[in-house]
């Protein structure tokens, strides 16, 4: 993805994964499944690291351990370029399945798409081997300073 020079972020991946892991520690419990990986200017890319836990019948990875990766990319970018408010919220995410995906990592690779005061518009790209196994397009609300 390319960095966006008029998006700065203000929070590196590891704050991120360490704001997550104070803010929604259910997210991994006793694992590290889903966590940030990279920050750069006007996006983030985010892992899955799946496992058996999140296979469907058939040895596919499940539509919903994608979507959240999804969302979890979103947030991702909401926090680390909006800044550190735990109260953003997915108003919308739309997410397409283009193939299968097995175990293992998994990479959400998001993009702002518009950065304002009270929304954040982002695409999200989900590759598993190589290959697009999922895209998806959200909306997060920013809570008023």
């Amino acid at each position: 993805m390319p960095e966006q020079a008029n998006l700065k972020p203000v929070m590196s991946a590891d704050e991120v994964n360490a704001l997550l892991s104070s803010v929604y520690p259910q997210l991994n419990e006793s694992y590290s499944f889903y966590k940030a990986v990279d920050v750069f200017a006007g996006g983030c890319t985010v892992r899955l690291e799946a496992d058996e836990r999140h296979l469907r019948p058939g040895g596919t990875v499940s539509g919903p351990s994608l979507f959240t990766l999804a969302d979890i990319g979103g947030y991702v970018c909401v926090l680390s370029h909006a800044g550190p408010d735990a109260l953003s919220v997915t108003t919308s995410l739309n997410i397409n399945f283009v193939r299968k995906a097995p175990a293992g990592f998994i990479d959400g690779h998001c993009r702002i798409l518009k950065l304002g005061r009270s929304l954040m518009v982002f695409d999200i790209d989900i590759v598993a081997d190589g290959q697009t196994v999922a895209h998806a397009t959200g909306t997060y609300s920013i809570p008023p300073a």
